[in-house]
Order: structure tokens, then C-alpha cells, then sequence
């Protein structure tokens, strides 16, 4: 069915136009829905994905379908969702009006709540969870380049979809455990806000022991509400969960080592978080450190950095004038909200 109908990617972002692109460039149709802005861009100047691993491919805007009518998903044999996670219920109607009954709808978004939305919208119909391990920058002129490293996940059925969207340079992998890595991603996914507050590019961030302890108690604080719920993490790095914080608290030169060998960075990537504040739109922050909080109300816990990041975050987003450029001692002595 993906082989021979199209790819609908539902919010051709970042993420969603590196995917699609890298599906495209693998022989499969793809519908891109997209604002103008970003067809504009794509038919002005092709669409151009690179990465830091030397990925550098171009793909003619006659190989793609974009537009922002959603009619484009009228027969799609499978549609991504790649809209923020504020989006999703919209998104999720937008396809129950245009998207085939028998179309499969694959969410590849942050947080861990966007599936149970989109199943509630679209009874009847097959929907997976997905987790990117990645991050995509918009470089303008139709240009997305892939900052870090990793597979896509998705959730394992019967069909094998995951087998059958992966592409060369673009590998999907299924798993039995699709919450688990969704959860654990979120854990890492805490660093996002950290990195968007503090206006650095993510390997010189990690590199810097103040804040790799910053993001050790914030992960700390994050395992103590996720266990709390009895779930338990899978790890999207070959580092189990529990083990993180300890590894973020090494010396610089022994965690330099350890990052070398778990995780590919662009020495420039940036979280997806910090692009959203330099350009003045709400962040994701309610769906990662805004989970930890809520199941800390819930549970009693208490979760002072998870709190004061959310405080940070809301008032860069209020500000409107991108990163704060904070310190890690700026973040901890924040005042409790």
C-alpha cells in the first residue's frame, strides 16, 4: 500500500520536509501540506537536505505534491504527522475529512500524548506511534539539514510499515515498546528547553559540566515522576535511562569520550526549542517539562527545576525576543513560579 499510493506528510515543517524529502528521493510519491511560506521556498530553490554525516541531496519541486489544501491526502496510502503536539487534535481532523478510512497515520511528534489524540479523532482507523530521534534545522531556501544522529522508531504491526517507509539514509525500525521509547525520548527530550534558554549550539552546551549537571538533576527529576507512574523508560541512546544522570555529572574530557561513541552532533545543532523562540512561537514546553510537573502534582513529588524551566520558558515566549541567553546558575536561582 505505501509503495504504491502516496506519502501524506501532515505539517511539512522541519521535520516533516526532511522525511518527506528523503522518501521522495527514495522513489516513493509524497504529498507534502505545507504553509506557503515553505512551498514558496521548495518551488523557488528545490528542496535541499543535508547533514552533518555529508548527506547533500536535492530534489526538483516537480517530484513533490505540496500545497496547504489538505485535499492533496486524498489518497494517501499512509500520512505522517509531523505538527507540533499543540496541533494534533486539528490535524487529526483535518484527516478524517480527507485522508482515506484504510490510509495508515503514523505520529512522528515530541511527547508521548499525540497518539492517544489522534485514535480518539479517527476511530476505525490505524494509527502509530513514532519517535525521531533527530533534529532537523530550516536553513531557508528550501534547505533542511539534520543536526544529530539516530533512527526512527515506530511502533511494530503486522503490515511491517515501519520496514516499508524506511529509505537509504532515512532507516525505521519497529518496536514492541513503542511507549517506553516515547517516555525515554522524552527524558532527553528535557534538554530542549535547557539548550533554548540558554543560546548555545548543543555539542558546546554538552561539553560544559555546569550544564550537563543542570540536565542530570532535570532528567533525575524526570525518572523520580516517570517511575512514580510505574513506567519504565527504553533509552534512545545505547545508555540506559537510569544511568544518564551519573554519566552527565563525569569530568569533560571522560563524557567527550562517551558522547563520541553514543551520539553524532552537529558542532551547530541547536534544540528544536530554541528555533521556536527565535522566531517567535509557542514552544512544546506544556508536553515535556509540563508532563513532569503534572504527574508531580498528581504524585506529590516535588520537581523545583522542572517548575523554574517552565517559568523561563513561558517568559521567553512572552518576551518574544528569542533566547534569554541564561547561565545554568540563572536557570537553578530562578524565583519558583
Amino acid at each position: 500500500m505505501i509503495r504504491d499510493r502516496p506519502i501524506g506528510i501532515a505539517g511539512a515543517g522541519s521535520i516533516g520536509c526532511f522525511v518527506g524529502g528523503m522518501c521522495a528521493a527514495a522513489g516513493h510519491s509524497v504529498a507534502l501540506l505545507a504553509r506557503p511560506r515553505v512551498i514558496q521556498e521548495i518551488e523557488a530553490s528545490g528542496l535541499r537536505l543535508t547533514s552533518f554525516e555529508g548527506l547533500d541531496r536535492k530534489i526538483a519541486s516537480s517530484e513533490l505534491t505540496m500545497s496547504d489544501d489538505p485535499a492533496i491526502f486524498g489518497d494517501a496510502g499512509v500520512v505522517l504527522v509531523t505538527v507540533k503536539s499543540a496541533d494534533t487534535a486539528g490535524m487529526a481532523d483535518i484527516i478524517a475529512r480527507h485522508a482515506p478510512a484504510d490510509a495508515v497515520v503514523v505520529s512522528l511528534q515530541n511527547g508521548i500524548g499525540n497518539v492517544a489524540v489522534l485514535r480518539q479523532r479517527l476511530p476505525g482507523r490505524r494509527v502509530l506511534a513514532g519517535m525521531v530521534p533527530f533534529n532537523v534545522i530550516s536553513a531557508g531556501e528550501g534547505r533542511f539539514h539534520r543536526s544529530t544522529s539516530g533512527d526512527i522508531v515506530i511502533e511494530q504491526d503486522e503490515a511491517g510499515t515501519a520496514a516499508q517507509l524506511s529509505a537509504p539514509g532515512l532507516n525505521m525500525r519497529p518496536s514492541q515498546n513503542i511507549a517506553g521509547v516515547q517516555w525515554g525520548k522524552l527524558l532527553v527530550n528535557l534538554n530542549n528547553a535547557l539548550n533554548a534558554l540558554g543560546d548555545l549550539p548543543l555539542r558546546r552546551q554538552l561539553a560544559q559540566r555546569p550544564w550537563r549537571m543542570l540536565f542530570a538533576d532535570q532528567m533525575a527529576e524526570g525518572l523520580a515522576a516517570i517511575r512514580a507512574e510505574g513506567i519504565k523508560p527504553v533509552s534512545s541512546t545505547p545508555i540506559p535511562a537510569g544511568w544518564t544522570p551519573p554519566l552527565l555529572r563525569l569530568p569533560d574530557a571522560i563524557f567527550e569520550v562517551l558522547l563520541g561513541r553514543t551520539m553524532k552532533i552537529d558542532p551547530e545543532a541547536r534544540s528544536s526549542m530554541w528555533e521556536d523562540l527565535q522566531r517567535g512561537r509557542a514552544t512544546e514546553i506544556d508536553y515535556l517539562q509540563g508532563v513532569i510537573t503534572e504527574i508531580a502534582d498528581r504524585r506529590g513529588l516535588q520537581v523545583p527545576l522542572s517548575r523554574r524551566i517552565v517559568a523561563l520558558i513561558r517568559r521567553a515566549e512572552a518576551a518574544g525576543k528569542g533566547s534569554p541567553g541564561l547561565t545554568p546558575e540563572q536557570i537553578r536561582n530562578a524565583p519558583l513560579p
